[in-house]
């Protein structure tokens, strides 16, 4: 290694960049691509910055709150709230920030955050990484159980009101409509 940490007469001092990737990474079309930002279980919540090619931490959830699954973005997308399609992964193990998976749709928390004045839709896609051997039998949202959505649903709704915004669940929808949203959004 040069003495600026390269990698000897490499000029590009880049950072890696995630984002760039292809929403659809393989000859699956089942499957989608998906970057981790935050991780089961962590109380940081980790965005990635385009701008300067890292994942920063954004906030810190309160104690006795944290991610209940691996959450992340899919690259070159933009969903109705300018960032790009945000997805939960269910997987067997946690991720870390930076890592990508291959991962199938099962549904979307259809919803919406703001006040009265100034809403926008801000939907959760809900997906299972291609090998996760837990989560192997479930093809939708439905095959999880009315109670585990609500809890879904719940964190979502109690994390958005940590920072003064409100959210509301509008509905869900299956596998089909993911697909369609990420067309929709690809850039």
């Amino acid at each position: 290694m040069s003495k600026n940490g390269g990698n000897g007469g490499s000029t590009n001092k880049s950072l890696a960049d995630p984002s760039r990737l292809k929403p659809f990474g393989t000859d699956d079309k089942d499957l989608f691509t998906v970057i981790i930002e935050t991780p089961k279980g962590s109380r940081n919540k980790y965005a990635f910055d385009q701008k300067e090619r890292v994942f920063k931490l954004k906030k810190v959830l309160p104690a006795g709150m944290a991610f209940p699954y691996d959450f992340g973005f899919i690259p070159r997308t933009v969903a109705e709230d300018g960032d790009p399609i945000d997805v939960l992964v269910l997987m067997d193990e946690p991720a870390f920030p930076g890592c990508v998976l291959q991962c199938r749709p099962i549904g979307i928390i259809e919803g919406e955050q703001g006040d009265k004045k100034d809403k926008e839709r801000n939907d959760r896609l809900v997906a299972i990484q291609e090998d996760a051997h837990s989560w192997e039998d479930v093809r939708t949202l439905d095959d999880l159980g009315e109670q585990f959505c609500r809890e879904l649903e719940g964190f979502f709704v109690n994390y958005h009101q940590l920072t003064g915004k409100k959210y509301r669940v509008l509905g869900r929808k299956g596998p089909e409509t993911v697909r369609k949203v990420i067309k929709a959004g690809e850039r």
